[in-house]
């Protein structure tokens, strides 16, 4: 019997909430944190999307410091209708819709980033997305001209043996969790 997406989507929020007390998050956000910095260097990326976290989501705000510190020009999403829009990565911040943070709109023009930091609920075994099922992130992905590396992060694994997802979710290179890094073959 083969598990439906939402199914699954829900399991995972469950399985993550249990990771998502102070003691345990903090622990593991910063082991992942510092495995995205060493792979920021490594790689030598010079312009990084990057997500501004919820409370279920890596919290990846001290490597943001750090990546600004480094000259790593960085950029944010800032959701516009169903979809996302890049912008760059300034303070202050706003709460908006589904208390995500967002920076303010830009006329800074649009540039290709060379990775993308994304948050997931789940990821299922060809390494594609579950969110939280709105598909923002889909369809932004689906309009970029350009594919950069992807990098999902999740505290702890949440996998489906099973094809539960679509086509059009997005798919990672690499996957950090607390388990260690999974990368696309």
């Amino acid at each position: 019997m083969s598990i439906t997406k939402s199914d699954f989507r829900n399991l995972c929020i469950k399985r993550l909430q249990k990771f998502s007390k102070k003691s345990i998050k903090f622990a593991v956000d910063k082991k992942i944190q510092n495995e995205i910095f060493k792979f920021v260097k490594t790689y030598k990326f010079k312009k990084v999307l990057i997500y501004l976290p919820l409370d279920l989501e890596v919290d990846i705000c001290d490597i943001i410091k750090k990546m600004r510190q480094k000259g790593i020009k960085l950029f944010t999403t800032k959701m516009v209708g169903d979809s996302l829009e890049v912008v760059p990565f300034r303070l202050p911040l706003k709460k908006k819709r589904f208390n995500i943070l967002e920076a303010k709109r830009s006329f800074y023009y649009k540039t290709d980033f060379d990775l993308a930091i994304i948050p997931i609920i789940g990821v299922d075994s060809s390494l594609r997305r579950i969110g939280f099922g709105k598909g923002f992130y889909d369809r932004f992905f689906a309009s970029l001209k350009f594919r950069p590396i992807v990098l999902f992060t999740q505290r702890t694994l949440c996998f489906a043996k099973d094809n539960v997802t679509s086509l059009y979710d997005i798919s990672a290179d690499l996957i950090l969790t607390k388990e260690g890094a999974l990368w696309r073959l």
